[in-house]
This record gives C-alpha cells, structure tokens and sequence, in this order.
C-alpha cells in the first residue's frame, strides 16, 4: 500500500516537473495556452482558461517548492534505493 502510495506521489511530482519546463513561445503559443482569455462573457470559469492558470501557477509560484521537493526525493531515491 505505501509502495503504490509513494508511485503515486512520484508520478505526481513527475507531471508537475514537465509542466514547470514547458517553455511559453515554442510549445504553449503553438497550440493556444500561452495566456489566459480574459472577457466579460462567462468564459473566465472555462476548462482552457483553468489550464493555463494550473500552467502558469505551477511555472511561478511553484518552482522554487519543485527544487526542494526534488532533493528530497532524490536523497530519498538514492539512501533506500
């Protein structure tokens, strides 16, 4: 159980990893995430504009946790293997 638990995590951290390196104008621009579509017509709650809010916050606010989250899972990957 702690095992499947701790994959979990990993993948997690994983995903969140590629999400921090994607870079705006070569990937995000090409297919339409670069900035988030701001108009008074209801569309401020829709599924692209959260998606490229996740995109932005996890490339902002969530870099420098990432760094930190990393190490640890590294001394953690290399001490038990």
């Amino acid at each position: 159980m702690a095992l499947s638990f701790y994959g979990l995590l990993e993948a997690s951290l994983l995903v969140l990893n590629a999400i921090a390196i994607l870079n705006r104008q070569r990937f995000l621009k090409k297919i339409g995430l670069d900035a988030p579509i701001h108009s008074f017509d209801g569309q401020e709650g829709s599924v692209k504009n959260q998606i490229i809010s996740l995109i932005l916050a996890v490339q902002t606010v969530m870099r420098m946790p990432l760094i930190g989250i990393n190490i640890i899972v590294i001394f953690f990957k290399l001490i038990l293997g």
